[in-house]
């Protein structure tokens, strides 16, 4: 039976981590695609939901019916769009990101360079400092804490509308997977802060153009006949 959760979502009975879920936290995104590697935009960045398995753009006709997720990259791992997970599962508590407007987050923990030493909200899997309220870095760390817990994960699964991930409804898909920018993680570390690639970008043109303009103005300025001091 499946039974209403307090947000008005139907929540899967009680079972076993879903197929597609074990595999949306293993599966390689951003990968040449085997099939269509001689085209053309071919890395794989939509994971479709029935096969539990990872496609590229020129695969989906091949899933025409199958609900399909559109995944993400920033700052090189791999993220989807909380408003898309959110039709999936439970996604509360892990710490969202605001990307060219949209909230995303990680499916998988992200390596750290170095251990956290201090004290801080920490995710309660990897260790990560995280700002408040929140508990997780990624999805992936969400489902491992509540499997370790011995939690059943039908309470934060949702028997979602397949319409909703139809490949029709994806907006704007660059088949090259850039259509969110790739911005080098300073030091998100020591403050979680949320991360917008609009004035990320504006520094780096603020920065960048500094330079140019000094050559510029040095470059017109006009020679003239050498000027000598009149003789005493």
């Amino acid at each position: 039976m499946w039974r209403r959760g307090e947000n008005g979502s139907t929540t899967a009975p009680a079972a076993a981590m879903p197929g597609w879920l074990g595999r949306l936290m293993e599966e390689s995104f951003f990968v040449g695609c085997d099939a269509h590697g001689s085209r053309k935009k071919s890395e794989k960045n939509i994971f479709c939901l029935d096969c539990c398995t990872s496609i590229c753009p020129h695969c989906a006709p091949a899933h025409p019916s199958h609900p399909l997720l559109q995944v993400r990259r920033y700052v090189y791992n791999d993220v989807a769009r909380l408003e898309d997970l959110e039709r999936l599962i439970d996604c509360s508590y892990v710490q969202p990101y605001t990307i060219n407007s949209a909230k995303v987050i990680f499916l998988k923990p992200r390596p750290q360079s170095r251990p956290f030493k201090g004290s801080g909200n920490l995710c309660s899997t990897c260790d990560r400092i995280l700002q408040e309220p929140f508990h997780f870095c990624s999805l992936s760390c969400k489902v491992d804490h509540i499997l370790f817990k011995g939690e059943d994960l039908s309470s934060i699964l949702f028997r979602f509308n397949e319409l909703d991930f139809a490949f029709s409804r994806f907006e704007n898909l660059r088949m090259d997977g850039a259509e969110l920018a790739e911005e080098e993680e300073e030091d998100d570390d020591n403050a979680g802060n949320f991360i917008g690639c609009s004035s990320t970008t504006g520094e780096k043109r603020k920065k960048g153009g500094f330079f140019p303009q000094i050559v510029l103005s040095l470059s017109s300025r006009r020679k003239g006949a050498p000027q000598r001091s009149p003789l005493s």
